[in-house]
């Protein structure tokens, strides 16, 4: 009875102890935007725009795309940015039937992009001659450890997705609905 007693008690102090942690030294959390647009024009137009892996210059800040692999998962791309960087991607999941494609960041540099593990998906609904294209992506900040300097924290790491994501949404959008 004592024993059972001692280690209800000893379990009930570890438990005690686990739960005082600060919630903040568990480190960063996993960040998400999720952005669309609606356009006027229908998804397959809107697809033959963004719809491969291997051709990114639909995006302002893309200068130059290069690869191998095609459309097939496993596909690897680096993206070369105006005014310096570079992206390098791999192609996780392709459906060109449904419009989707979903990639991950194999390696940025924090400076030009602040984030780690990086998975996205870009992906196009349609209904009739209009069309809806999502962008969602999950990510950590740039440095993962506490106390991260402002350029490289939570907040920044959504700033600088969020601002990829509006200026390619927009240019989607000028693209798809620009002449016949």
């Amino acid at each position: 009875m004592i024993r059972a007693l001692a280690a209800t008690l000893a379990f009930s102090l570890t438990a005690l102890a686990v739960a005082a942690v600060p919630a903040d030294a568990h480190g960063p959390t996993r960040q998400k935007v999720n952005k669309t647009v609606e356009i006027n024009a229908p998804a397959d137009k809107v697809w033959k725009i963004i719809g491969n892996f291997q051709d990114m210059s639909w995006h302002p800040a893309v200068e130059k795309t290069e690869g191998s692999g095609g459309n097939e998962p496993g596909a690897k791309r680096k993206l070369t940015l105006k005014g310096g960087g570079t992206i390098n991607e791999a192609l996780s999941r392709y459906d060109a039937a449904d419009h989707s494609l979903s990639y991950e960041i194999t390696e940025v540099d924090v400076k030009v992009l602040p984030v780690n593990n990086y998975s996205s998906t870009l992906s196009v609904e349609g209904e009739g001659g209009k069309s809806v294209v999502r962008w969602k992506g999950a990510f950590y900040r740039g440095f993962t450890n506490n106390d991260p300097p402002p350029e490289l924290n939570d907040e920044a790491a959504v700033k600088a997705v969020t601002g990829v994501y509006d200026a390619g949404l927009a240019a989607i959008k000028t693209a798809a609905e620009a002449g016949g």
